[in-house]
């Protein structure tokens, strides 16, 4: 008989609260604060901050900075604007730093 599995997911690696799933992973090549980082196309389970301009890699962003929903850790950020005409597809996208998440159900 075979074993039901759930989908593969990444949860805050402080307190294992489910904040993405491993599909709406779009990018593994993103350079966070902390080192490497992942682009998502969805979150969950966060809380968006307050909008601020960042000087990041690719430019001028306005971003926020997401935190897990049961234990405020930042996890990362969500881009809210994006300056540069080829940086516009990250609009409305989540960056999760891999140091900040874990592996579930893989």
């Amino acid at each position: 008989m075979a074993e039901l599995v759930g989908p593969r997911l990444y949860s805050c690696c402080n307190c294992r609260n489910h904040v993405s799933l491993h599909d709406d992973v779009i990018s593994k090549a993103f350079q966070g604060r902390h080192g490497r980082a992942f682009l998502f196309s969805h979150a969950m389970n966060i809380v968006v901050g307050p909008k601020e301009d960042r000087n990041l890699t690719t430019g001028l962003h306005t971003v926020a900075d997401i935190s897990c929903a049961d234990c405020q850790e930042v996890l990362g950020w969500k881009y809210e604007r994006a300056y540069e005409a080829s940086q516009k597809y990250k609009e409305g996208k989540f960056i999760f730093e891999k140091l900040k998440i874990v592996k579930e159900n893989w």
